[in-house]
């Protein structure tokens, strides 16, 4: 009597195979993990320099500016790239749900940080103003480099083999 052991196929040899890029290849969310990847790197670098500038020109109200500043803008756009990666297997119905809904509650959070830090002078406007800016454009600039850099399969129904009709 043989055993499930005996029985089973050897595993197939690489011949060479990259398994990271064939793992990269093949995953659809492998784009979105780059480019998230990327944008929380580029929003660190934004934000250690603004740090490097407002901090000891404008003091401790440029730090809160430069902290607050990229929290809003680079937040608000990582937020988005998270909300996808946890819903890649669900439903297109959920996904958009989770979309919307994510982006009416960072709206409403928007407005109401924006609505309470109006007439506080604990921060410098300029720090929190540049940040805002420049949290935006890095992160969604650096999250597109990686989702274009990510090598991805890509299969044309269109070219098979098989005649058309």
């Amino acid at each position: 009597m043989s055993t499930n052991d005996e029985n089973q196929l050897p595993e197939p040899a690489d011949h060479g195979v990259d398994r990271a890029a064939l793992d990269e290849a093949t995953d659809p969310t492998a784009p979105l993990r780059a480019g998230l990847k990327y944008g929380v790197t580029g929003l660190g670098v934004l934000l250690v320099a603004g740090l490097l500038i407002w901090w000891p020109w404008k003091g401790l109200p440029g730090l809160w500016g430069v902290l607050v500043g990229a929290a809003i803008g680079g937040g608000f756009i990582l937020i988005t790239v998270i909300t996808i990666l946890l819903t890649a297997k669900a439903p297109p119905t959920v996904v958009m749900g989770a979309l919307m809904g994510g982006y009416l509650i960072k709206v409403v959070i928007v407005i109401a940080v924006t609505a309470l830090l109006k007439d506080m002078t604990f921060y410098n406007k300029g720090a929190l103003v540049s940040m805002l800016i420049g949290a935006i454009v890095a992160v969604l600039g650096s999250e597109l480099w990686g989702v274009l850099t990510t090598r991805q399969t890509y299969v044309d129904p269109a070219s098979s083999d098989e005649p058309k009709l």
